[in-house]
């Protein structure tokens, strides 16, 4: 029977079928951090268990660390706790550190493509929501909260639900200037970010057939914005030309077994899905939140939503967006000030993100008045951009290169706003108080957006500021 890629992967890690319907499912690969693991590790010494198979889980620290100054110990006492204690787990146990004096820390999600531990038709669980990121390899990865945390360490296994796929095509092809961050913020804003409430969303079509992997990982990152468990792409010739030669991809006879077993895992043409849901690749411009969830999106050239002529279910959560966001209802949101503009998180902090917007930020100046930082999303990460320079294009135009880390994405570390600053942020949330300030107002768009907010000081079409040729119309 023809199946698709969640269908293998689910099948192939089932364990058994549980009395209430579960199912107990093995997972090939555990991520860990700092913030969410403590307490599991905690759990297993008050009921005297030890880590399974420590050889299948991988630690990084990412959330609480300082992009400015990071020697230790940290000014912040509870993040230096944090550093330490997970030190302490990781060496109890014999699970993998990549901590900061190995040159190959930074965010979870960064770190585990870069090192070649993701890979296709596995199974991924990490205590962080965004661990859907993984799903671009073909694989199955979920976040995970601290219970089943424990449960992994103590058995590599988690017992969850079977979910439902739809099939998310878009086809065609994208206009200049318009990025995989504009792609999916426009899926979650048609779909809703509860669309995906019991689903996992496979992504397909043109658009994604052309994107790099590092794409791909900002599209499927972002699932869970849209309600979804799980986002994937099937695996193709880029998929396995990105994982070959990496620190724990295989190698030899090996990788050509690999391979082979890879491809076995991608949807088979003719299986069928719960739901499908097509989208026009030229319908898709470069597109920007004005609230305060991932779903209250609009184009550049948009006008900011007004309650009245929003659905009545809709309007008293419009009416709580605009309040909070201090924007006017009805206005253009191109123009509207900015305090603040960051490139980096987990979902714009890879090599290609700053690439481009080095490509298009060269000979600009960040506006007077405006921080601008950027963060690379691990160590290697920062260290071929300095190889090729690009930390002396954004320094030159005014933007602070920082270490690696999380940074302002949840601001769990000193990189936080400041009373009601607005920030124009290639990061993934904008809930109320995501980045550090309980009234700190954030707006989502791509790292070229972001660099083109930081030149002109306010929320701007990137295709105007860079010039960028063939301008498409929303």
């Amino acid at each position: 029977m023809s199946k698709s890629l969640f269908e293998k992967v689910w099948d192939a890690h089932a364990v058994k079928t549980l009395s209430n319907g579960q199912t107990q499912l093995l997972i090939g690969t555990h991520l860990i951090h700092e913030v969410t693991s403590p307490q599991a590790f905690g759990m297993l010494r008050d009921l005297n268990l030890k880590v399974a198979y420590p050889h299948r889980t991988f630690a990084t620290v990412d959330h609480i660390v300082p992009t400015d100054q990071r020697q230790e110990p940290f000014a912040d006492p509870l993040a230096d706790a944090m550093i330490r204690e997970l030190r302490t787990n990781c060496e109890e146990t014999g699970v993998t550190f990549f901590d900061l004096p190995s040159g190959k820390q930074g965010i979870v999600h960064v770190v585990g493509p870069e090192q070649g531990i993701t890979q296709p038709g596995t199974t991924i669980a990490c205590g962080d929501s965004h661990t859907s990121t993984h799903g671009a390899f073909g694989a199955i990865a979920l976040g995970i909260g601290t219970t089943q945390i424990r449960d992994l360490l103590a058995t590599q296994t988690m017992a969850l639900a079977k979910l439902k796929v739809r099939k998310i095509n878009v086809t065609g092809k994208l206009g200049p200037g318009v990025y995989a961050k504009d792609v999916i913020l426009h899926i979650i804003r048609q779909l809703g970010v509860k669309g995906g409430t019991g689903f996992a969303y496979e992504y397909a079509g043109e658009v994604f057939d052309g994107f790099s992997m590092e794409e791909r990982m900002t599209v499927c990152n972002m699932s869970i914005e849209g309600g979804a468990r799980v986002g994937y792409i099937n695996p193709d010739e880029k998929t396995f030309e990105y994982l070959k030669g990496r620190p724990y991809s295989p190698t030899g006879d090996a990788w050509d077994a690999a391979v082979e077993n890879w491809k076995s895992f991608a949807s088979d043409p003719d299986c069928e899905f719960d739901d499908v849901v097509d989208f026009d690749a030229s319908t898709i411009a470069p597109t920007v939140t004005w609230g305060i969830n991932p779903e209250q999106a609009i184009s550049i050239v948009e006008k900011v939503p007004t309650v009245e002529a929003a659905a009545e279910k809709d309007q008293p959560l419009i009416a709580e967006a605009l309040e909070y966001m201090k924007l006017p209802a009805g206005a253009p949101i191109k123009g509207v000030k900015v305090d603040v503009c960051f490139i980096g998180s987990c979902t714009n902090g890879r090599l290609s993100d700053f690439e481009e917007a080095a490509k298009y930020l060269k000979g600009h100046k960040v506006a007077d008045g405006v921080k601008a930082i950027a963060v690379p999303g691990s160590q290697i990460v920062d260290l071929i951009c300095r190889e090729k320079g690009l930390h002396t294009v954004f320094e030159e135009a005014g933007f602070e290169w920082r270490g690696a880390g999380c940074s302002m994405c949840l601001a769990m570390n000193p990189d936080k706003l400041i009373g009601d600053q607005l920030s124009a942020s290639s990061s993934n949330r904008n809930f109320k108080g995501r980045q550090g300030s309980p009234t700190g107002r954030t707006v989502l768009m791509s790292p070229v957006m972001v660099a083109a907010a930081a030149v002109k000081g306010e929320i701007a079409d990137a295709r105007e500021v860079f010039d960028v040729k063939e301008l498409v119309e929303a």
